[in-house]
């Protein structure tokens, strides 16, 4: 069985860098565990490093967080389904929305749980996703203000995650200066302006950051290490707290390229293949996962001699050309994945989850 491996030495060191650096500027910052897919195994290693809060985006996975540290501090991220409103209420402290409709369904059921919900109102700066236009926060937020049993904590803003849509001086400001405008016109203090995750964290080292923005959200480059604003790895941290291992199921040296009539895959694909190729051979092999597990644009293995040449439900089909390093059947291989490529194999029941 493939199975995929979560070094929490290495976990560890990368929260630890994140929570120094917002430290030493003052902001907030909480972890977006949705990557780990409610695994509990890994959800305990997160929660050990002594986080106080953590966002996800399912109700199941809050559940689960709360049954391992109850105390945690707990923020789903997405607009709240209707249908969903009890578990919100029961397993999330916060929850960040858009719709007055669903703020009083909220309001609604903490009053039933005897329990006041915490908010943070999205506002829209471009990235077309979640998020209140400009134009009708002020009224948006008089509506909430009136409501009992809701307490308004921040406003925020989501960038990056649909059109990459890149965080700006600009945008900053004007999220910072919604908040000045919702203090000003209620007297209401709002704690977070929650313009920050993962793209956000270059401005700090650029010192470009906003004054205004004191609370992050971040996921990805704790877990990968990346600087998604330049496309690289940030100094100091790890890239490889996640990798992936499968095994060699089959290793033959077959004809380079296929033969008989072509049609389509099981993905409806077709292809077509270079004829100067006839004839020739190459040492093919076959690992025990497939794309029901991950698609192979989402995973690279290590060793550069290694080329994945196509995939099934249950099975990748790699290239090792004149296998030079002499692999055998019962090897393991090691890949690593990206953002993408981590949480889906996570998220498959077929692939083994192991702690180093």
């Amino acid at each position: 069985m493939a199975f995929i491996v979560l070094d929490t030495g290495k976990l560890k060191s990368n929260f630890e860098y994140l929570d120094s650096v917002f430290m030493q500027h003052d902001i907030k910052w909480s972890v977006v565990s949705k990557l780990l897919c409610g695994h509990k195994e890994f959800l305990t290693e997160l929660l050990n490093l002594g986080l106080t809060q953590v966002c996800d985006s399912r109700v199941s996975n809050l559940k689960t967080i709360k049954s391992i540290k109850p105390d945690v501090e707990t923020v789903y991220i997405k607009p709240p389904a209707k249908r969903a409103i009890k578990g919100i209420v029961k397993y999330a402290d916060i929850s960040m929305n858009t719709h007055i409709e669903t703020i009083r369904l909220l309001s609604k059921e903490a009053g039933n749980q005897g329990k006041i919900h915490k908010i943070i109102i999205m506002i829209e700066l471009g990235e077309l996703r979640e998020g209140v236009m400009g134009d009708d926060f002020m009224e948006f937020y008089e509506n909430v203000f009136e409501l009992d049993n809701i307490e308004v904590v921040g406003l925020g803003t989501n960038l990056s995650c649909l059109y990459g849509v890149l965080p700006s001086q600009d945008k900053l400001i004007q999220l910072s200066l919604y908040e000045q405008l919702i203090e000003a016109r209620f007297g209401k203090q709002i704690p977070y302006v929650s313009g920050g995750s993962s793209v956000t964290i270059p401005m700090i080292f650029q010192n470009v950051l906003p004054k205004g923005i004191n609370h992050f959200r971040v996921g990805e480059t704790l877990f990968m290490g990346t600087d998604l604003f330049n496309n690289s790895i940030l100094e100091n941290m790890h890239p490889d707290v996640f990798m992936l291992y499968a095994e060699i199921i089959e290793l033959i040296e077959k004809p380079a390229i296929p033969t008989g009539e072509m049609g389509t895959n099981v993905e409806g694909n077709s292809y077509s293949f270079d004829e100067s190729l006839i004839g020739q051979t190459s040492c093919r092999a076959i690992i025990d996962m497939g794309l029901l597990d991950v698609e192979e644009s989402h995973i690279e293995a290590t060793d550069s001699d290694i080329k994945i040449v196509g995939a099934s439900s249950d099975m990748l089909v790699i290239d090792l050309g004149e296998n030079k390093k002499n692999y055998r059947v019962g090897d393991l291989l090691e890949f690593k994945m990206d953002y993408m490529g981590i949480l889906r194999v996570i998220n498959s029941r077929y692939i083994d989850k192991r702690v180093k």
